[in-house]
């Protein structure tokens, strides 16, 4: 499996698959808080893209997951759900373990339970649970992953 930075030409692949992603982890959630595809094409390109280095990875010609990582703080790791449960969340999580090895830290929603299980199985460790910012202002984990499994609450 190849991780290549992100380009260009990736833009609309990446916003659908980020988009399905979350459709399937909390539908409910996507749909009461959920946004247009345009609004998510503007955020993915004035925020997501602006604070983050962005790999992609693929399979027959797809973007199946990507990664938005800003230093140690894996801000996004999603992958479609045509692809999941094939070792590309890992793959892609070792690679964030690659540019950040001795520290990632990360929030997700609580809701995300296939999410939470994933990054649990992956060694990290709940160190904070509260509430997102607006305009979700959902409930919230804080995940940390250091080698070795040392907790640093």
């Amino acid at each position: 499996m190849v991780i290549r930075p992100y380009s260009l030409d990736d833009f609309e692949a990446v916003t659908r698959l980020w988009r399905a992603a979350r459709e399937k982890a909390f539908p409910d959630f996507q749909r009461a808080k959920g946004h247009t595809f345009e609004e998510d094409c503007a955020y993915f390109r004035d925020v997501i893209l602006r604070d983050n280095d962005v790999w992609v990875t693929g399979e027959e010609n797809r973007a199946a997951g990507f990664l938005a990582i800003a230093g140690d703080l894996v801000d996004q790791l999603y992958i479609h759900p045509d692809f999941q449960r094939r070792g590309i969340g890992k793959a892609l999580l070792d690679f964030a373990r690659s540019l950040s090895p001795g520290r990632l830290w990360l929030y997700t929603l609580q809701i995300n339970t296939n999410g939470c299980a994933f990054y649990e199985k992956n060694g990290f460790v709940a160190v904070r649970f509260g509430v997102s910012p607006a305009p979700e202002s959902e409930p919230d984990v804080e995940y940390h992953w250091r080698p070795g499994g040392k907790d640093e609450r």
